[in-house]
Formats: structure tokens, sequence, C-alpha cells
């Protein structure tokens, strides 16, 4: 996909693109889930002390294990964030609970709330928005929440309800004086995203908009995920033509489409505050590949991207 010319940045000079994809990759935020706790020692070899580590919700985890895995990042030296899928929420008083404990025994400061693809919601939250209102991150002491974002519309969720509810959380965040941030479900290709970031900086949404992007992985698994969360036509057509199959043989990392998001930040043409890696190839590995690109380990090609 061409790249808009409103945030068209390939005349940034080299060095300055090459800082900045450091400087993406030093502050990049990173995803678990609580079965991997058990390479979190071996992480601390990778990512620097303070690193935001959100854990994941998968389908059948309990409330314990997302404590238990919160418990063990905060212990490791990092920066719990947890997933809050919020329709699995039964009444208002369980959230207040688990946010309580949270809080309280992993002293967690930042959660992440979704709604969660469940048909059914659990109890009274439907939507991010609603436990937005309540004021029970306030109550706790939270000053920083993140959202979901989808630069690409949703599977499911017609896209004009999706730009409605992405400034709607923006403003009740702003209005709740939260700290908050628009955490993308996994993109790839950074001129839809860029796009999706002019867009709502013209509509006055001044939160921090972070780009969740898939660590390195099979081509195979990349591409089930991209089916999965419905991610651009130029992904959605590989299921459509046979002979487009071969290309999901092999690896690839997110070096394509973190070269075109420091690009474009490098000519000042963007305004994002940073990306978030999501562990589909393995946590280890995607921890691996961030501490190699955040010490300068890669070289720029002439092909818009780099290696590591």
């Amino acid at each position: 996909m061409n790249q808009p010319a409103t945030i068209a940045a390939a005349h940034a000079p080299a060095t300055s693109v090459g800082q900045t994809i450091t400087q993406l990759a030093q502050t990049a935020s990173i995803e678990i889930n609580f079965q991997d706790v058990k390479h979190l020692e071996a992480s601390r070899a990778f990512l620097a002390p303070g690193t935001r580590v959100f854990v994941s919700f998968l389908p059948k985890q309990s409330w314990a294990d997302t404590q238990s895995a919160c418990r063990a990042v905060r212990a490791a030296g990092f920066e719990p964030v947890p997933h809050i899928p919020v329709r699995l929420m039964p009444d208002e008083s369980t959230l207040d609970r688990n946010l309580g404990e949270l809080v309280g025994e992993a002293r967690v400061r930042e959660v992440l709330l979704i709604a969660g693809d469940y048909a059914q919601t659990t109890g009274p939250y439907a939507t991010v928005s609603e436990v937005l209102r309540t004021g029970l991150l306030g109550r706790h002491g939270l000053k920083k929440v993140s959202v979901a974002g989808h630069p690409e519309g949703h599977p499911a969720v017609g896209l004009e309800e999706i730009r409605r509810s992405e400034r709607e959380k923006a403003a009740l965040g702003a209005e709740a004086g939260l700290d908050l941030a628009l955490v993308t479900q996994v993109v790839f290709e950074h001129a839809p995203f860029l796009q999706w970031t002019a867009e709502l900086r013209a509509n006055g949404v001044r939160s921090r908009i972070v780009a969740g992007l898939a660590g390195p992985a099979s081509l195979t698994t990349l591409f089930k995920f991209a089916m999965r969360c419905g991610a651009g036509a130029s992904v959605r057509a590989l299921g459509v033509r046979p002979t487009s199959m071969m290309k999901l043989i092999g690896d690839r990392g997110p070096e394509d489409i973190v070269r075109g998001l420091a690009e474009a930040r490098a000519a000042s043409r963007a305004d994002f505050t940073g990306i978030h890696l999501f562990c589909f190839g393995g946590f280890l590995r995607a921890c691996e590949w961030l501490h190699k690109v955040a010490g300068g380990r890669f070289t720029l090609d002439d092909r818009g991207s780099f290696s590591v």
C-alpha cells in the first residue's frame, strides 16, 4: 500500500531513521500470557528494568492466573499491565475487588480495558466506556489506562461504531484525568496506522497512540492471527489467492512496519507514542528481537526495511 502524501517520510535522513528505530525498541512494551511466566527470569537478559509487560487474558484463564502472572512480572522487575475483558465481569463489586487485588498485591499502575470478543456479556458491562464511567480506576489510584484501537476496523463491528467508540473512550479518559493510550490490535502495514493516527488527531484526540505489532513469527502463524482480527485487505487477500500461499513459507519480523513508522516519525510527520509487541512467535523470541534492535544491532537496507 502506498503511503499517503500527507504522512510520507521517504526523505528522512538514514541516521535519524536508524536512531528512531532504536528509540522505538527501547521504549516498546511487550505482551506475555500466563503460560509463559516461566520465561520471565530469562527475559531479564533482554528487557530493561521497568519495561511494561502486558498480561493477556486467554480463554479459560482465571482471574487468579492474571493476578499470579502480574505478581511474577513485578517480581522480575517489570511493570505489569493486565488485560481486563469487561464483558466477563459479573458485577461491579467483582471488578472493584479484582482491581483492588491487582493494585494491592502486584502494585499494578495501569490496566488494559477491552470489551473482549464474547457474544454475551456476563454482567453489566458491554463496553469499555461503561467501565470508564464508573470511576473505579481512579478510586484505586490508577492514573493510566490502555484501551483498544482498530486502525483497519473490526471484523464484527461497523467502522462508524468503532470510530465513535475510540473517540468516546479518549474523551472519557480525559474527563476522568486518566493518562489514556489507544493500543492497536495487530497491524501489518504502517500506512493505515499513520492515516488512522492523523484522523484521530484531526478529531481532537490527544491520547497516547501505540502501534501493536507482531513480533517475529512464522508467516503461517501471522496469517492465522491476521485473518482472526481482520487486518487489512492486503493480508486477507492471501486467503483467496491460492498461488499466494507460497508466501507463507518462512518467518517474518516487524522490520518493514517499524522502518515505515520510524521514517514518518523522523521526518516529524507522525504523532504516535510508540510500539507494542504481540508475541505470536514466542515471548523470548520477541524479547531477544527487541534487545538487538534497542542496542542498534541492525542494518538499514534499500528496500524500506532493515535486518537484525
